[in-house]
């Protein structure tokens, strides 16, 4: 009981930075990343490989970039977004009003650990630079498969540290002096951008995650590393039987 009430608080902390953040987010996401985020997402969402109409889930939407990038990619899909800050999500819902998507993207309330719809409801899921967030990051991995229909597909793009020694020390050195300082002189927020590089640094990456996702349940794992290693595309499948 502690534990659950050691997690719940600790989400709150989580989704009340993100709240904090939420107007500059979108912001500094395009400057962290020289707006190379666009295209790593447009990747992501071609690799779903859908039908015309199906469902996807997409999990810690945030903004709703992801879902916003499939709807562009899958004009007659239906998307439905979670996340644990509500800051982040009326933004989104700005966003999908303003270019007349509201009847195609649904944005809720939501953490990964307890997502709230039936089993094999969507075709796919999707989680992009969120779930080094999760709380219970095995937790999060099996309701994503539970919710997905067999045979359907979950894609996760995360950052990754580069393989190449060099690269690997300026990565370093980016995340940990260079990303925070710029963050806190935008967003004035000391704590969220020393948590975000954070929780990049320390996150199980390659071999390590896609290993997760096996113990997990998902089966013909693949993990693709776009941008010279700082970003890594994972995808697994929920098993047929």
């Amino acid at each position: 009981m502690n534990e659950l009430k050691d997690t719940r608080k600790e989400q709150v902390r989580v989704a009340g930075m993100f709240d904090r953040i939420s107007g500059k987010y979108d912001f500094l996401n395009c400057i962290f990343s020289a707006g190379i985020d666009r295209y790593w997402r447009r990747e992501a969402v071609r690799s779903l490989g859908l039908q015309s109409g199906s469902r996807i889930l997409d999990v810690a939407t945030g903004t709703a970039e992801m879902a916003l990038e499939a709807c562009r990619q899958h004009p007659q899909a239906q998307l439905t977004g979670v996340d644990i800050s509500e800051g982040m999500l009326e933004l989104g819902r700005q966003k999908i009003h303003r270019k007349g998507l509201a009847d195609r993207i649904d944005l809720l309330f939501g953490a990964a650990e307890s997502l709230p719809f039936k089993e094999g409801f969507f075709d796919a899921a999707m989680v992009a630079f969120g779930v080094r967030n999760f709380e219970d990051l095995s937790q999060g991995l099996r309701e994503m498969l539970r919710v997905v229909r067999p045979g359907g597909k979950l894609v996760i793009l995360e950052f990754s540290r580069p393989r190449e020694s060099w690269f690997r020390k300026l990565f370093d050195f980016y995340f940990r002096r260079v990303m925070p300082w710029i963050g806190r002189k935008i967003s004035s927020d000391r704590e969220a951008y020393q948590y975000l590089p954070d929780t990049v640094l320390h996150f199980p990456c390659g071999t390590d995650f896609l290993n997760i996702m096996q113990d997990c349940g998902y089966e013909r794992l693949r993990a693709r590393t776009l941008t010279f290693g700082l970003v890594t595309l994972y995808s697994g499948f929920r098993p047929l039987s």
